[in-house]
């Protein structure tokens, strides 16, 4: 049988949680602008154990934005879903199988964007979460009325200002806005985006005062590996002892985290938050956002090139061997740690630095390095580049392992455009797809030129990395030897 709602009491798992009848009257609280794994892992994980536990009691409307995949299986399913937490905590085994009711319908933006517009007219509506990935929070100059707007800032600005018209700029119809996307300030940014946005759509002096003076847009950080699917194996005997048929289960580690900047009034309407010691709200998130961008995200962005050079298909695969282990663990602790642009107690960044490689040994969480790779040149820049210039300020020596990381992913970009419109590279005669906003600039780079010439082209552009990278002493040379030793 499937997973849904008429299905739920015909599951008999003593140690599963499910859902409550009460669950499915709760009101619609948030609106979500995406359906990704993350979304699906962290915050609404989170919202759901509250609603279980009395606490916050509201249900999520999902926007999905995009043309790509369906909705179909969310219908089919009344938004229910398996989260399954398997791996390893404070030495403990975990193994936690909860079927998420946070979601209450999945509406598409294409299709259903009146539907949407009347979510915003809702007098039960207080949050809106985001996760559009790092490239979604830009300004695109268009008309809000298009139904629906282009960008996600298009839409938000749609829905925010459908709303006050619909409650005449009433102080408390404001809404808290919380991206999570990986940018640094994100809540910040989609404040100014916004209202340069509302200026550019020249939208009356009235709604722009109750914009910024009745809502709040909140930096936040999310942290939790979430790969998606179990694999094959898993989902089949995780299938056959549940009894029932889930499309949309997840597997996600234990570790998480979901960090919010605010006051108390934040606390007063997120009060999710008490259900999850996992979620902060604090004045300053920045020591949380340092720990994760550099010591989780700039490993994974250092390693994953040469990780997918040395063959490795899973991060699980590359950390059982002893040649990666012995680059990825002076890179974390020797290079990355110490050049942390941040003052962070040098005991929390140890032992942060210790669980993150533990997280990469998750023996249950199949995590494709060919997904890390995604928008890998704004990863690198957001995420290694400052690493990179804070180690040459610290320091008179060449950080060996950044180099090598760094000259793999050099190597990785080494790609084409295909007949089909997709850009490829090509590592010991495996070929593979790389997604990434600046394909075309790499491809058009490799096209008639040598690898020096090459390397020397992507270390000076400064409207890559806002710096030229030949300036560091040695760097280009050292890149240069790498990139030279692959094969």
């Amino acid at each position: 049988m499937i997973l849904s709602r008429y299905n739920l009491n015909k599951i008999n798992l003593p140690e599963q949680s499910l859902p409550g009848e009460r669950i499915f009257e709760l009101p619609e609280k948030v609106l979500q602008f995406g359906t990704g794994v993350l979304l699906r892992g962290l915050p609404d994980y989170f919202i759901d154990k509250a609603n279980r536990n009395g606490i916050f009691n509201g249900r999520i409307v999902v926007v999905k934005s995009t043309d790509t995949g369906s909705a179909t299986d969310f219908d089919k399913q009344d938004g229910l879903y398996t989260v399954y937490t398997k791996g390893i905590e404070n030495g403990k085994e975990i193994n936690e199988q909860v079927i998420c009711s946070a979601i209450s319908r999945v509406l598409s933006a294409t299709n259903d964007w009146n539907a949407i517009l009347e979510v915003a007219q809702s007098p039960h509506l207080q949050v809106v979460i985001s996760n559009t990935t790092e490239v979604g929070i830009k300004l695109v100059k268009e008309d809000i009325s298009k139904h629906p707007p282009e960008s996600y800032p298009g839409k938000l600005l749609a829905v925010l200002y459908k709303r006050y018209q619909a409650f005449n700029g009433s102080a408390d119809s404001g809404l808290i806005i919380i991206p999570t996307e990986l940018i640094t300030d994100n809540g910040k940014k989609l404040e100014s985006i916004i209202l340069e946005l509302a200026h550019l759509n020249k939208l009356e002096p009235a709604f722009m005062d109750w914009l910024e003076s009745h809502n709040r847009f909140c930096n936040s950080l999310v942290d939790r590996i979430v790969p998606g699917r179990p694999d094959k194996a898993l989902n089949d005997e995780l299938e056959t002892k549940s009894g029932y048929t889930d499309n949309l289960s997840i597997i996600a580690e234990p570790y998480s985290l979901w960090a919010i900047e605010g006051d108390d009034h934040i606390k007063s309407v997120l009060s999710f938050y008490e259900a999850d010691e996992s979620v902060v709200i604090t004045s300053d998130i920045e020591l949380f956002r340092e720990l994760k961008l550099r010591l989780l995200n700039g490993t994974h962005s250092l390693s994953c090139a040469w990780a997918i050079l040395q063959g490795f298909v899973t991060v699980k695969e590359a950390m059982s061997d002893d040649a990666f282990l012995n680059f990825i663990t002076p890179l974390i602790f020797n290079e990355i740690l110490p050049a942390i642009p941040y003052k962070i107690d040098e005991n929390i960044a140890v032992d942060f630095a210790g669980k993150v490689l533990d997280r990469f040994r998750n023996p249950y969480i199949r995590h494709e390095w060919l997904s890390i790779s995604v928008q890998y040149t704004t990863k690198i820049k957001m995420r290694v580049i400052p690493l990179l210039l804070n180690h040459y300020k610290l320091n008179n020596s060449i950080p060996e392992h950044m180099v090598l990381g760094f000259a793999a992913f050099i190597r990785f970009m080494q790609i084409k455009l295909n007949n089909d419109g997709h850009y490829t590279g090509k590592i010991n005669e495996r070929e593979y797809r790389v997604t990434d906003n600046l394909a075309e600039y790499f491809a058009t780079v490799w096209t008639n030129t040598g690898a020096d010439e090459a390397i020397h082209h992507i270390l000076t552009n400064t409207e890559l990395w806002d710096t030229d990278l030949t300036t560091l002493p040695g760097f280009k040379e050292a890149v240069i030897e790498r990139f030279n030793s692959f094969k």
